[in-house]
């Protein structure tokens, strides 16, 4: 069994010592013509395959449209150089937000959207353009519409239920057929305003990754891996009737979720830390053949097992296995998945902990065929142009690296805006004092020894 550590990988010598006393293999390269080498979709290209993760920034107006935080956000990583940007949580319905700042496109608000695809294109030359996806959700048991919970779940779960959650809050057949169009809805708007593409997101245990999971609910959205599959592939069918090749459409999906069988899916029904991908596979295929063209591949649940889908060195818990475990997992998963779907352009993930070493990896891994394109997250948020730096500079730079303090996650729990309060703390140390009261805490102390 591996110990969790904090990174301390100061030469590329002693991160593949690391790898080996943790049993840990990746593949690592510095051929960056790699990493730098166009994909097409669609008649469109994604001009390099580094690639900037949906993460929600909790920084909309009201009314769910972008504002001027927002927009910088946005505008830093289209000028950091990334090929592909997949934009944040966009939920479908006002009773699905997570928070009462989540984008929300609707017809009141898509001059919003419209301008906020404008920025980005404007931050690159024609030639240069990044694909741009935006996430369609509904946030099921973490909706926070008004700031307060009222959850909408899939189906009871005793690893993840509050006490706010009882059977009524299951939603119904009849609730979930009308909720299919709704997605629709935010799709077609979506096209009208610039995107690329649209995501349906089926992952960290939102709605539609809770009826995956549904294996105790009744009637035809639970059971069978046909019932709990049916919302997500009705919806993508839709999308596909409305607007045939003129929008692309993704999803990103929870390979397995680190919770015991039958509340987790992609687990092992024995063993639930070891993933199980026979489902999963199934679904990527099925995607497929209904016109799913990219698949971003994740695993556990932000709120639960975080460490699963994004190993760090400073959270509210310790995790029970080494980063690099953590990290290995999900790579891997996104392996196993582009392996059984090579038709499918996979994104593979969890390479911000790695600091510069996740190029190296990202690189080493579509080398060899792992996937085919390399999301970072928590690392576009503290080091937007790190495109710019492996292909102008010959690697990433350790100065500018996210330092996996979970301070940018700790923002959105508390209710502030999300952004990175080591690298950027011009604008995002004020955020962080205001929701920690102004007081400091032992993660602070921590954080000064890396600073």
């Amino acid at each position: 069994m591996t110990v969790h550590q904090r990174f301390d990988m100061d030469t590329l010598e002693r991160f593949k010592h690391a790898m080996a006393d943790n049993g840990v293999e990746l593949p690592l390269s510095e051929d960056w013509a790699v990493l730098s080498s166009p994909l097409s979709i669609g008649g469109k290209t994604i001009p390099n395959r580094l690639a900037i993760q949906p993460m929600e920034g909790c920084d909309g107006e009201e009314n769910g449209s972008p504002n001027e935080l927002a927009f910088r956000r946005y505008e830093r990583f289209a000028k950091g150089g990334a090929g592909l940007i997949w934009l944040e949580a966009n939920a479908v319905t006002q009773n699905g937000r997570a928070n009462p700042r989540q984008f929300y496109l609707t017809p009141r608000t898509q001059d919003g959207f419209r301008e906020l695809c404008s920025r980005i294109r404007d931050s690159r030359s024609p030639e240069d353009q990044p694909y741009t996806v935006l996430q369609l959700t509904h946030s099921g048991r973490y909706s926070r519409p008004e700031g307060k919970s009222e959850p909408v779940i899939a189906a009871r779960n005793p690893y993840l239920d509050g006490p706010d959650m009882s059977d009524d809050c299951v939603i119904t057949d009849s609730g979930l057929e009308a909720l299919e169009d709704k997605y629709v809805e935010a799709a077609v708007l979506a096209q009208k305003v610039g995107f690329d593409a649209v995501d349906v997101k089926a992952s960290h245990r939102y709605l539609i990754s809770g009826l995956l999971s549904a294996f105790t609910r009744k009637g035809k959205y639970g059971g069978s891996f046909e019932n709990r599959t049916r919302f997500l592939l009705n919806i993508v069918e839709k999308i596909r009737d409305r607007l045939g090749d003129s929008m692309a459409i993704a999803v990103r999906l929870n390979a397995c979720d680190g919770i015991p069988y039958p509340y987790g899916w992609g687990v092992d029904r024995e063993d639930y830390r070891v993933p199980d991908l026979s489902e999963p596979k199934k679904l990527a295929r099925m995607l497929w053949e209904r016109g799913v063209r990219i698949l971003n591949v994740t695993c556990g649940n932000p709120y639960y097992n975080p460490h699963i889908n994004r190993p760090y060195d400073l959270g509210f818990y310790t995790p029970p296995e080494h980063p690099l475990v953590s990290t290995e997992r999900l790579l891997r998963c996104g392996m196993e998945i582009q392996k059984a779907v090579p038709e499918m352009i996979v994104m593979g993930t969890g390479l911000s902990w790695l600091r510069e070493y996740g190029a190296m990896v990202a690189a080493g891994a579509i080398g060899k065929g792992w996937f085919q394109l390399a999301g970072f997250g928590r690392q576009a948020i503290a080091y937007p142009d790190f495109p710019l730096d492996i292909f102008r500079e010959g690697g990433m730079k350790r100065s500018k690296c996210c330092i996996s303090c979970s301070k940018c996650s700790e923002i959105m729990r508390f209710g502030g805006k999300t952004g990175c309060v080591v690298r950027d703390s011009g604008v995002y140390a004020q955020q962080y004092r205001e929701c920690r009261g102004g007081k400091p805490t032992l993660i602070d102390k921590r954080l000064a020894e890396h600073v």
